[in-house]
Order: C-alpha cells, then structure tokens, then sequence
C-alpha cells in the first residue's frame, strides 16, 4: 500500500471537507427548480403586524429568498423595503387593490418595493358594479366582465414597466354546463397583458388540477402559491370532492403532493412560488408553519 506524504495528506484531506461541506450546502439549500423558496406574507400576518422587522428576519433565517406582500404591516412601501433590504429578501410580486382610474400610487408602491409582478385575488370589488358578501360561485358572465378588466389592467402595469397577474381561489372553477369561469379568463385575456398565479390548494379543492393546466397553457403561469388543506373531518382522501370543512394544513401534512406540480410547472415556464396558509393555526404558530413548509419544500427539492 502506497503511503502518502504530509502535504498530499492535507491536501487530500482538504478536498474530501470541501466536497462534504458541498453536499450538506446543496442538502440545506436544495429546493425545488434550484429556485429561492419565497412565501406569501398573509401566511404570517400577525407576527408581520406586531412586529415586521423581526418576522422578515426571522423569514430569512428560516432560509426564504424571496417574499410576496399583502399588505406593507402598516408602513410607507419605501419603509417596508428598508426592512426587506436589511433582512436580505426580496419582494418579485405583490397582491394590491386596483382602482382603474387611480392606478398611478399603486404602481409606484410596486416599483418602491421592487416588484415585476403586481396581483390581485380576484377582480371582485374592482368591477363595476362591484360584487360583494359572501365568496360565491364565478358566474360565466362575471368571468367574461373579469377578463375585460385584467387586460385593462394589465395594459396599464405593461405601460409602467410591470406584469399583472390574476389569482384564484375556489369559486373560478365552479361547473356551468362543463365550463368554467377560469377556463373563461384563460381565454379571453391578452397573454401578454395577464399571467396567472395558481393558487394550487384552491384549485384542487375547486375539483381541478394544476398539472392539467400546466400543461395546457405553458407560459401562463409565472407564480403559484403553493398550499395544503386537510381533508374534511371523517371523509378520508377527499381532495377536490368538496369545498366546505377543509383546514388549512402544514405543506407535507395535508392532502396534496407537490412533487408532480412542480416538475410539470417548470416545464411550463414558472419563475417564482410562494408559501402560503390558511387558517386556523391551531397546531403550531404562524412562524412554525413557516418553518415546516420550508422543510418539506427543502426535502422535495
């Protein structure tokens, strides 16, 4: 057997630690598409809202890149970038309120916090008339005068340098006659004025799936949230069956497996995805959550 000198001893002792230390960085920061994991800042409203420079940091520690906001916690959008900024996160996209004939302070909050994509959950409020109450089935006519207002939209983010992007919930695949409301905006929207962002937990429970769509329509999908429900109490697997009693559940504990959306929504062109939960946090806190989503994200990359 060959015996090695000091130096080639060292040598060779250094390469196999840099190696190693490698493969536990690529572990702890393997993530899915090799992307900054981001997560959507309504997940931890409440600790944001008691104290925003503390629970951005704390976003940062747990290993988040990347943020969406709802909201600034009460701030100037110039003041929640500093935070952003001290914290090392950065903000692609943000949900906002859209009036049509003020569009202007909305677009410089955007571009204050540093944003290419600017959201919206629904178009409701924003329409003339508007609709209100209770969230209700998306009827076809809805849908159509929805589309009409995201192109307006997003002719006007276009104009000021941004990308307008619709997100769902459940009521947009409501059944009429074998079609649907979000099958309507798909169509009737300009692509290049209106991506989309796939809230993935709400379309499941609206009996439909993400990698369907994907597949459908590459290049609409820049963003997803990517969410998990329990199934309804004593009903066992029952994704997309129903839409009432469903819980908000830790990603990797509810009933939706993320392997299979995201390898088909890197195929369809996605640029950023967000962590996102409903309530109620009767498990663990808001900031836990967090923690454990990370995790599985972390394990599925």
């Amino acid at each position: 057997m060959r015996s090695w000198s000091r130096r080639e001893f060292l040598l060779r002792s250094g390469a196999l630690a840099a190696l190693t230390a490698a493969g536990v960085a690529r572990r702890v920061d393997s993530s899915p598409m090799g992307r900054p994991v981001g997560i959507q800042l309504y997940a931890v409203n409440s600790a944001l809202q008691e104290n925003p420079a503390a629970t951005l940091k704390s976003i940062k520690e747990i290993g988040y890149g990347e943020v969406e906001t709802a909201g600034f916690a009460k701030l100037s959008a110039k003041d929640f970038r500093k935070l952003l900024d001290e914290a090392g996160l950065t903000c692609p996209s943000g949900h906002l309120q859209f009036d049509l004939a003020n569009l202007g302070p909305t677009f410089e909050d955007a571009h204050a916090v540093g944003m290419q994509y600017v959201a919206s959950g629904g178009l409701r409020g924003s329409l003339t008339p508007p609709i209100t109450g209770p969230m209700s089935a998306m009827s076809l006519d809805e849908a159509k005068r929805t589309a009409e207002l995201a192109n307006k939209i997003g002719e006007k983010a276009k104009q000021a340098g941004l990308q307008y992007a619709y997100h769902n919930h459940n009521i947009e695949f409501a059944d009429h006659g074998g079609v649907v409301g979000y099958d309507i905006l798909l169509r009737d929207t300009d692509p290049s004025l209106v991506k989309f962002e796939i809230d993935c937990g709400w379309m499941v429970l609206g009996n439909r799936k993400p990698v369907d769509y994907f597949k459908k329509y590459p290049g609409r999908f820049p963003m997803i949230h990517v969410k998990d429900f329990l199934p309804p109490p004593d009903k066992g697997d029952a994704v997309g069956k129903t839409t009432e009693n469903h819980a908000g559940a830790e990603l990797g504990r509810g009933m939706i497996d993320y392997r299979p959306i995201f390898a088909a929504a890197e195929q369809a062109g996605l640029q950023h995805y967000f962590v996102e939960q409903e309530g109620p946090f009767v498990r663990m806190t808001q900031l836990q959550a967090a923690k454990q989503a990370y995790t599985y994200l972390s394990a599925i990359g």
